[in-house]
């Protein structure tokens, strides 16, 4: 099953701190729901564990992430791919774009993943529906991380 996200969040810090925090494997663990590890194994890859549940299905998911396309401090892509056993798997990448507007940082982002296996059996309604709360959940937590300066 595939889906696509875009949306953008206006965040209060100028585009060099955003970047920085969007390249920090610790802020990024504390701001991504469910994230157990995010292990920094070079200057583009993570390992990461993450728990997600959708409905009556939870599953661990293990895998890596990439960072490509890197233009400091304006944007990069970021794609990954995790395997959640039973449950299935999880493949997915985003564009993310930073722009200086009103005092802060526009983060656009676009968004395009593809899930199999049992998740992917509940439904496009309810895994949609899970998926944007996990990238809104993500969002109001990094900007938080962005506020606070941590």
């Amino acid at each position: 099953m595939a889906m696509t996200m875009i949306g953008a969040v206006q965040l209060p810090a100028p585009r060099e701190v955003v970047w920085q925090k969007l390249n920090d494997a610790e802020v990024l663990k504390a701001c991504i729901p469910g994230c157990e590890e995010l292990v920094k194994t070079s200057d583009i890859q993570f390992k990461a564990v993450a728990v997600s549940k959708i409905g009556p299905v939870k599953a661990r998911f293990k895998g890596n992430v990439h960072l490509a396309d890197l233009d400091p401090p304006n944007g990069y892509k970021i794609s990954g791919e995790g395997d959640g056993g039973m449950a299935g798997f999880a493949k997915g990448a985003a564009t993310v774009i930073l722009t200086d507007k009103d005092g802060g940082t526009l983060l656009t982002y676009n968004v395009e993943a593809q899930i199999g296996g049992k998740m992917a059996q509940l439904g496009q309604r309810l895994v949609n529906g899970a998926a944007k709360k996990v990238a809104d959940d993500f969002f109001a937590n990094f900007a938080k991380a962005v506020l606070s300066g941590s």
